[in-house]
């Protein structure tokens, strides 16, 4: 019987694994840093039908707003069109390369098509549900977690103020 989610789950796979293709194969960084975006858009979506609803919509937020700009701009600062291409100089990279892709690209079909399902993945569908809110995440964070929480949130202070100060002396 073929339901709702088997069709979703069905055309965002297809959507992530033809973008990440063309990531890989596009000549220009902005039509690949363009595909990313879709397929972070493709990501989110699977997150959704595995009712992991906070991760969905961090993937969107983070990965598709935030780092992709990041990617962009820095795209725009190197520009790659003026670098050697690193198969030129290494002819035998690009057939280790070819050889590493094959190999990993016959894992996934072994393991698709001979792995087995756990038996405890349609047990608990209706806690995975209330797992993935983001009140359950943001609950977990401020109780149970809140010294390492903290400890992050100074961790990520540290480090920006230490940014801050050595870009501070090479401006000077």
């Amino acid at each position: 019987m073929i339901t709702l989610q088997i069709v979703l789950f069905s055309v965002f796979a297809f959507i992530a694994v033809v973008t990440s293709i063309l990531v890989v194969t596009r000549k220009n960084p902005i039509i690949s840093a363009l595909f990313l975006v879709l397929n972070f858009a493709a990501l989110a979506g699977i997150y959704l039908l595995l009712n992991a609803q906070f991760i969905a919509v961090v993937q969107v937020i983070v990965y598709a707003g935030a780092i992709m700009v990041l990617f962009l701009f820095v795209i725009m600062l190197l520009r790659p069109e003026h670098e050697k291409n690193f198969f030129e100089e290494n002819p035998k990279m690009k057939w280790l390369a070819l050889a590493v892709g094959v190999v990993v690209f016959f894992q996934l079909i072994y393991t698709i098509f001979f792995g087995k399902l756990s038996a405890a993945i349609h047990q608990n569908t209706a806690k995975s549900v209330e797992i993935g809110t983001i009140e359950s995440i943001g609950r977990g964070l401020f109780t149970t977690y809140l010294i390492p929480f903290e400890a992050a949130g100074f961790l990520l202070l540290a480090a920006a103020i230490g940014a801050l100060v050595l870009a501070k002396k090479h401006f000077d």
